[in-house]
């Protein structure tokens, strides 16, 4: 007889002499835990106590790929240049018959959440989830979690307080349950401010540009300023001497007015996109596909009023809703301002893109909300319809809040894009190393992802002809000189100069960079150092007070007029990332075929293919005499701006809006740094339009 069954009979006689009943229990259902499926807020925010169980909700339930070790070795393989199966790209049959989680595999999960009284949505593109629908009360039995409230630095979100976990079959194919928060990714757009007024740069409205399409000036450095203050014309007073950021409040002509700002032909000059037309290159046959939660109602006739107004080819703008359109909705804290800064984002996706790939369509794919399971299922849309070789995603989060698993779902979608030969492109961020947010350093994903390009941002100034003068990495700090003139007309030097961040001032924006601290290092950044991915990889445009005109109705981006259509200025790295993804579509144009994630390949280009972005100084950056009696005090350009980094930066003297004085500076970026050679601001540097398309095919100038 075998020792369980001796073992059994034993344990049944003692329980008999005990008078105990020898009935077994029956044997439990096998529990999985699904890991790193809570956030990071979630053990240092004030927990507000539990959520209200009768509230709806609708959740993701994400799967495992069939063969997943199997599917990266693959995906491995086909960025190899020395592997046989070097962009020898997967088609969807491929990876659905080999990888795609079966058809009983959904089955499975969604028996599993039917039988606790969830509503079953729909099935996603590959089964890769299942979207269902229940409320708080129900989640929480189905995933033994508990749902509480969580103030996040002023913001409210639900989150569950342990990871979920799942009986039986279903529990064993589920990589992570989505929806069980409300945080959401935020856009990286982000408008001009003026610090002295405390609001962006005000919009203008479309019929006040002249006829050529000017607005904003396109001279960010105007020459040299000196400034005199005094208090009623004595003590203290102040002289500063600098660089002139801008053009002059009082510029009242279309073209010239404060403080600058560019429109399409300012960057297709500037970056030499010209070259690329003349080669016949402009995007033709492409398609620049973009995901943005809601989109904006008023994109096609905006977009179609840039393109007039700036004189483009045709736009060919095809949009995607998947879900109804942005509202303010109290129950998930949506406010107007979230759905404007989405309209924004918007405009500024399409109409940027249009401005460097002018040949190229456009596919809006309109994310159902800006949650990270919403605009994951956008890319996923993208993907399967095969919308286009190319996606731009301009928003992200801050790496430890999103809760990453072992095998994330986002990741695993841009490991599938990769597999098919797609380009996805996502913005680094615009919070520089994040420690100004969360009180430490962090990186934004999904452009921490290996399986990402992470485009960072810089400042670009013009010379008078229009060309290039020079880039410095983006990160703006900001310090006030002065009072408002008072009734007698007099300028009171502040003594100190202000840098109060509760102020508005000292570090305003910068390109998001730095070391994730969940992937390690690929093999395309094994020359940097370390151990783990550094973003970004490349870089553009980014800084908003050197940035870009956008045309948007006034209720959809600027809270104005809705009869109306506004130019506003804006930047941020949501400028950059689809600048960058519509030249990847030229140098697809160019190479005739699909290249694939842009970051495993542009590490190794001709050194004149890439723009090294490199510290910037200059002998005239704002520094000023401070006199207050008989003493007088001198103070350098590191005093007045006060970067956390001691590397060279460029800064200038500027008027505000109300009338006071101020200092800003240009690669000041908390505790990221432009260097020589790649750097966590602006990655390898800027794209040399021409050379960079040619160093990817044989040119076919035309």
């Amino acid at each position: 007889m075998k020792p369980a069954k001796l073992f059994s009979i034993a344990v049944s006689a003692i329980l008999w002499c005990l008078g105990l009943s020898t009935a077994l229990p029956a044997q439990s259902a096998v529990q999985y835990t699904i890991p790193n499926s809570k956030l990071g807020f979630v053990a240092t925010a004030p927990d507000l106590g539990p959520e209200d169980a009768s509230k709806q909700i609708t959740i993701y339930v994400w799967l495992q790929l069939r063969n997943a070790q199997s599917f990266r070795e693959t995906v491995e393989q086909l960025y190899e240049p020395t592997s046989a199966t070097y962009q020898n790209w997967l088609t969807p049959d491929q990876f659905n018959n080999n990888f795609a989680p079966s058809a009983d595999d959904v089955a499975t999960v969604k028996s599993y959440l039917t039988n606790h009284g969830l509503s079953v949505l729909s099935t996603g593109e590959r089964n890769l989830y299942v979207k269902a629908q229940g409320t708080i009360g129900q989640v929480e039995s189905a995933f033994a979690v508990q749902e509480h409230k969580y103030n996040v630095r002023g913001k409210m979100y639900r989150a569950n307080t342990n990871d979920p976990v799942m009986e039986g079959p279903a529990g064993a194919i589920v990589v992570r349950v989505g929806g069980l928060s409300d945080y959401h990714l935020d856009s990286h757009a982000v408008r001009a401010v003026d610090p002295a007024t405390r609001k962006a740069v005000p919009e203008q409205p479309v019929s006040k540009a002249s006829p050529n399409g000017a607005f904003f000036s396109p001279l960010c450095l105007e020459g040299v300023d000196v400034e005199n203050f005094t208090t009623d014309g004595s003590s203290p007073k102040a002289t500063y001497v600098g660089n002139a950021y801008g053009a002059p409040i009082t510029n009242t002509a279309p073209g010239t007015l404060a403080p600058c700002g560019y429109q399409p032909t300012d960057l297709q000059t500037a970056y030499n996109f010209n070259a690329l037309y003349k080669a016949g290159l402009n995007g033709t046959g492409q398609t620049v596909v973009i995901v943005d939660a809601w989109g904006s109602p008023t994109i096609k006739t905006d977009a179609a009023t840039f393109t007039a107004f700036y004189s483009l080819p045709a736009l060919n703008l095809t949009v995607y809703p998947l879900g109804a359109a942005c509202v303010p909705d109290t129950t998930t804290m949506r406010t107007e301002a979230d759905c404007q800064s989405w309209g924004t984002e918007t405009s500024l996706d399409v109409e940027s893109a249009h401005s460097v790939a002018p040949g190229a369509n456009i596919a809006l794919v309109e994310a159902a909300s800006d949650f990270d399971d919403d605009l994951d299922a956008g890319i996923l849309y993208a993907i399967d319809h095969q919308l286009g070789n190319v996606i731009s995603n301009s928003y992200g989060g801050p790496e430890s809040q999103v809760g990453l698993p072992e095998n994330d779902p986002y990741d695993t979608t841009l490991m599938i894009a990769a597999a098919h030969g797609i380009a996805v492109n996502f913005s680094s961020g615009d919070f520089g190393d994040w420690s100004t947010v969360e009180g430490f350093t962090d990186v934004s994903y999904p452009a921490s992802s290996p399986w990402a390009t992470g485009v960072g941002g810089t400042s670009l100034f013009l010379n008078k002809n229009g060309s290039l003068g020079f880039q410095t990495g983006w990160g703006t700090n900001f310090t006030l000189l002065t009072n408002p003139p008072d009734a007698k007309g007099f300028t009171t030097p502040l003594i100190p100069p202000d840098t109060s961040a509760s102020d508005g001032l000292g570090f305003n924006f910068g390109s998001g960079g730095g070391r994730s601290g969940v992937f390690r290092k690929p093999r395309f950044q094994d020359d940097l150092p370390g151990r783990f991915r550094l973003v970004p990889d490349i870089s553009y445009l980014g800084d908003p007070e050197t940035g870009v005109e956008i045309f948007c109705t006034g209720t959809s981006c600027f809270n104005s007029d809705p009869q109306n259509i506004y130019i506003g200025l804006v930047g941020g790295t949501s400028l950059a990332c689809p600048m960058f993804s519509s030249l990847w579509a030229i140098v697809e144009e160019n190479a005739g075929h699909r290249l694939g994630q842009p970051a495993r390949s542009i590490y190794n280009l001709p050194p004149n293919a890439i723009s090294d972005i490199r510290p910037e100084g200059s002998p005239l950056d704002a520094a000023g005499v401070i006199t207050f009696g008989r003493q007088s005090f001198f103070i350098g350009p590191y005093q007045l701006m006060q970067p956390e980094t001691p590397t060279p930066f460029l800064s200038a003297l500027f008027e505000g809006g109300d009338g006071s004085w101020l200092a800003v500076s240009f690669g000041t970026d908390t505790s990221l740094s432009t260097n020589f050679g790649w750097d966590n601001v602006t990655g390898l540097g800027t794209p040399n339009a021409l050379q960079f398309v040619n160093a990817f095919a044989p040119p076919k100038h035309k």
